[in-house]
């Protein structure tokens, strides 16, 4: 039998104190750790107390201390991550009773416009949703202190941080399913209503709870090393983080996305739009299966001769339209300056060590019952136009036949 853990697994940071409950397993009062102090008006209403004004920090962060308020409303608790927005906070919501998580941008001026965007496209988003978009619900937002704040919902720990506890070892193809399956419905979803993500990762997709379940016995491919495993008790993910989302008929800026989820036709200067997020989770499923990144990579040329090294030559046509930024890392119009270009001999080790994409995923996958190979292939085809859509996606056998 499998032990279940009572705490969940934790966000971006290892937390000092004990985890408070979740919301959904009771109704709690307000937690009671760090509870701010209350004082009496001059009507003899009492009211909690205010932090007092400090100084942002040098890069614009809110400085806060736990248990203070974020507005009346909202009690700080801990912080549940950092990033170059800002800081997501977990607070307690007075109003509602709920524990929830506060995005809180620095207090610059490109930070706070981009919040501005995100605002705009997490309302779009919600007034278009019928309960099936699969993306974050954004409950509230205010400018405190300079500080444009997003209130959220409060979810699990990504999928990203859920490997990274579990030593990196690979989700099983069926939860692999389950991910890719609702993925690929937020992202259609975000499609229809002409919107594009530009930034999916595993870092951008949650679980919806943090329960999880113990499981002894996973050994890495690369190390004898036997590690007992967590799986998340429910396989509910939601995707989040749209401050980098684009609608398609505005201007798109030349760079977008991560770099290990970086689609070749943004490397090459060809211009991106839909297609670009299906590579991301081509990409994404590879990791989930495998444990590790497919790309890991720092540089443009490296990166792109770890495409062809795992996916084939890219296509004739797209080397040739590759833009004046992006000719350097071709040799005569005609093919990529590899190894001839590399940085360092490390550079070259690093591509040569690379399997094809079909070995990569049969070493963690039995590809002779699954069709995840060929919908892998399909999502990360060089050429966008022939890339799959987030809708053919979905109806690929792969979901539509497990087995």
């Amino acid at each position: 039998m499998v032990a279940v853990e009572l705490e969940g697994v934790m966000m971006a940071e290892q937390r000092t104190r004990k985890r408070p409950r979740l919301a959904w397993d009771v109704a709690p009062s307000e937690p009671e750790a760090s509870r701010p102090q209350l004082v009496v008006g001059n009507e003899g209403m009492a009211r909690h107390m205010s932090p007092p004004r400090r100084d942002d920090d040098r890069e614009g962060h809110y400085v806060f201390n736990y248990g203070e308020n974020l507005t009346p409303r909202y009690k700080i608790l801990s912080k549940m991550g950092e990033g170059t927005f800002g800081r997501v906070l977990e607070c307690w919501d007075r109003q509602t009773r709920e524990y929830v998580a506060i995005k809180v941008v620095r207090s610059m001026r490109k930070y706070r416009d981009a919040a501005m965007i995100e605002v705009d496209v997490l309302q779009h988003i919600a007034k278009n949703d019928r309960g099936g978009s699969r993306c974050v619900q954004i409950r509230n937002w205010f400018d405190y202190r300079n500080h444009i704040c997003i209130v959220f919902e409060k979810l699990g720990p990504s999928l990203f941080d859920f490997l990274k506890r579990n030593k990196y070892c690979p989700f099983p193809v069926d939860l692999v399913r389950e991910f890719g399956r609702q993925l690929l419905e937020s992202v259609a979803y975000m499609h229809d209503l002409h919107l594009i993500h530009t930034d999916l990762k595993p870092e951008n997709i949650l679980l919806a709870s943090s329960e999880y379940v113990k499981l002894p016995g996973c050994k890495r491919i690369s190390s004898d090393e036997t590690h007992s495993r967590c799986l998340p008790k429910s396989s509910a993910i939601k995707l989040i983080d749209f401050g980098s989302t684009a609608f398609d008929n505005q201007i798109h800026s030349s760079i977008v996305s991560t770099r290990h989820y970086r689609a070749p036709e943004v490397i090459l200067g060809l211009g991106w739009t839909y297609p670009c997020d299906l590579w991301s989770v081509g990409c994404i499923l590879v990791e989930l299966c495998s444990g590790e990144a497919l790309f890991q990579t720092h540089e443009n040329l490296e990166h792109l001769a770890m495409m062809e090294r795992v996916l084939g030559p890219l296509p004739d046509h797209m080397i040739r339209r590759a833009n004046r930024g992006a000719e350097k890392y071709i040799k005569r119009g005609s093919r990529l300056n590899w190894p001839e270009g590399a940085v360092s001999r490390e550079s070259i080790r690093a591509v040569k060590k690379l399997d094809r994409l079909k070995d990569m995923v049969s070493r963690h996958v039995d590809c002779t019952r699954s069709s995840i190979i060929d919908l892998l292939y399909g999502l990360l085809r060089f050429d966008p136009s022939e890339r799959l859509t987030a809708r053919q996606a979905l109806n690929h056998p792969f979901f539509k036949n497990p087995t």
